[in-house]
Order: C-alpha cells, then structure tokens, then sequence
C-alpha cells in the first residue's frame, strides 16, 4: 500500500513546477495532486512579474503577502500589499497581473485547479536556479 503522505519543503518543492506545491498538475495518485485547488509558494525576486495578463479568469484566488511588498494588479486598480498578512481575494472574470516591488514571498490558493493559464516560461532554469540557492 502506498503511503497517502508527502513531507517537503516549499521553498525546495516549488522549483519544480513554478512555485506550485499542489494541483492537477501533479501525477495521478500523488496526494498533491488535486482538481479541486491549487497551492502556490514562491519566493519573488525584486522586479519579477507576470510576463502576461491572466484574462477570461475561471478560478478564485487567494493571495497572501508573507514577506517583502507585493503589487497585483486589475483593470480598474493595484493593490498593494505591503505588511506580513495582507492579502488579495478575487474571484472568476477578473483580469489580473501581479509585479514584486520588493523581494517577496506569497503564498497563492486558487480554486478549482484547471489547466490552461501557464504562461510559457523561457527562463525556468535560471528562477528554479534562484530558488535553490535561497
């Protein structure tokens, strides 16, 4: 029988799938594998962004400032987040885009976990590079 249990450590786990820990994008039968939600930690470098704007939004999202100043942004605002805790909620039709004015770590919770909104990634080694020296 196989143990229904997985011990990480974000910050080591997240590099292999861009800062996501849980989702559908897990195999089949791992128990981080999830349709239902999907779990993001990642640590921003000062002045990384979102290459592309998330439009046609399906899911809620949760987004929580751990450490640093974070700006996600919307069609009609940015919001700020600049203290331990702050965070974001927004939910299905909302654009959105996010910049790190600080380096920052957040933590991301989105619901259901659907597939189609990664944005490619031409730089993959080098942020997953990043991460584990941290």
């Amino acid at each position: 029988m196989t143990e229904n249990v997985y011990v990480g450590n974000a910050n080591l786990d997240a590099v292999a799938d861009r800062g996501w820990l849980l989702g559908h994008f897990k195999p089949a039968g791992d128990v981080r594998h999830s349709d239902d939600v999907e779990i993001k930690w990642y640590a921003h470098p000062r002045g990384d962004r979102r290459a592309e704007w998330v439009t046609g939004e399906r899911r809620t999202a949760l987004l929580v400032l751990i450490s640093g100043r974070f700006r996600v942004e919307f069609p009609e605002r940015s919001v700020v987040l600049d203290n331990q805790g702050d965070y974001v909620v927004w939910g299905p039709g909302v654009d959105h885009s996010w910049y790190a004015e600080e380096e920052s770590v957040v933590l991301t919770v989105r619901w259901p976990s659907i597939p189609g909104y990664a944005v490619p990634d031409t730089d993959v080694k080098e942020r997953r590079d990043a991460q584990v020296r941290r």
